[in-house]
C-alpha cells in the first residue's frame, strides 16, 4: 500500500511505523537508539511528497516527470538515511525503499495505473503471507516485531515460562499473534489496492495523474497506516497481557526498562 513508507502507502507507511518500533537492537547495550522524529516523518514521507505532486507538477514548475522524481526522493533519501544510521540492513526499511524506487519506474514509464495497484496491494500481501510461513520456521516474523529483546526483558520471560512448565502456551500465543499481524498486512493490503483504484483514473505522464499520486500518498496514512498500527497496538496488549497471566510476572517486569 507500507505502504511503503507507502511510497505513498502502505507499505512505506505502515513499513515506516512498523520499522520505527523495531529497529535492530544495537550490539552495545549501552548504546541507546535515536529516536525516530515523527513530525520529520511525516513531512519527508507525506506532507512533501504531496505539495510537490498536486502544486508543482504543471509544465511551469518541475513538469510531471520530474515532479515524480523529485517528490519520491525525499521518502526514497529518508529510507536510505535510516538504513545508513543503522549499520545494518533493516527488511522493512529496504523493502520501503524497493516500493519507492518501483512506483517511480513505473510513473516514469507511464505504465497503467493498474499495475501500482497491484504493486501496492502485492508488497503488504506478500508480507501476510511471509509471516504466516514464517511461523513454520525457525525465526517467526513475531519475533522480529513485538516479541524481541528491545521492547520486553525476553530472557527473563523464558526462565518464568520454564519454572511455570507455560511454554507450549506460550508458544500458541505467539501463533495467534502471527496470525493478527498477518492479517494487518492483508489488512493494508485490501485498503492500498482500493485506494489506488479509486484514485488513479487519469492516463499516467499527466499533470492530473501526478494531482492523483499526491492525493493517494495523503490519504494511506489515515486510511492504511493508522489502521494498520492501531491493530499492532492490539496485538501488543494481548501479547502483553498473555505473558503476564503465562509467567506471573507484571508488565513493568517484562518490558525492557529504557
Amino acid at each position: 500500500m507500507t505502504d511503503t513508507k507507502h511510497s505513498h502507502t502502505s507499505p512505506s507507511q505502515q513499513t515506516s511505523v512498523v520499522a520505527d518500533r523495531n529497529a535492530e537492537t544495537t550490539g552495545n547495550s549501552q548504546t541507546k537508539p535515536q529516536k525516530e522524529s515523527l513530525l520529520a516523518n511525516i513531512l519527508l514521507n507525506i506532507v512533501i511528497p504531496t505539495v510537490i505532486l498536486t502544486k508543482l507538477s504543471g509544465d511551469n514548475w518541475l513538469g510531471t516527470k520530474w515532479a515524480i522524481v523529485v517528490a519520491l526522493a525525499f521518502p526514497l533519501l529518508y529510507g536510505l538515511r535510516d538504513l545508513q544510521r543503522s549499520g545494518k540492513v533493516n527488511f522493512f526499511s529496504a523493502l520501503g525503499i524497493i516500493s519507492i524506487l518501483l512506483t517511480g519506474s513505473m510513473s516514469l514509464l507511464e505504465l497503467e495505473a493498474k499495475y501500482i495497484a497491484i504493486k501496492e496491494a502485492a508488497i503488504p500481501g506478500l508480507l501476510g503471507i511471509a509471516t504466516i510461513v514464517s511461523l513454520y520456521t525457525r525465526w517467526p516474523l513475531v519475533r522480529t516485531l513485538v516479541y524481541n529483546d528491545r521492547i520486553l526483558d525476553t530472557a527473563k520471560i523464558a526462565r518464568s515460562l520454564v519454572s511455570r512448565g507455560t511454554e507450549t502456551a506460550f508458544d500458541r500465543t505467539l501463533q495467534q499473534a502471527s496470525w493478527m499481524i498477518a492479517g494487518s498486512f492483508f489488512l493494508s493490503s485490501a485498503l492500498n489496492y482500493i485506494l489506488a483504484e479509486v484514485l488513479l483514473k487519469s492516463p499516467p505522464g499527466t499533470e492530473a495523474f501526478n494531482e492523483e499520486l499526491g492525493k493517494m500518498t495523503a490519504l494511506s496514512f489515515p486510511i492504511i497506516a493508522l489502521p494498520a498500527t492501531a491493530i499492532l497496538m492490539l496485538v501488543l496488549v494481548f501479547l502483553f497481557r498473555r505473558i503476564g497471566k503465562l509467567t506471573g510476572l507484571t508488565l513493568e517486569e517484562i518490558l525492557v526498562q529504557q
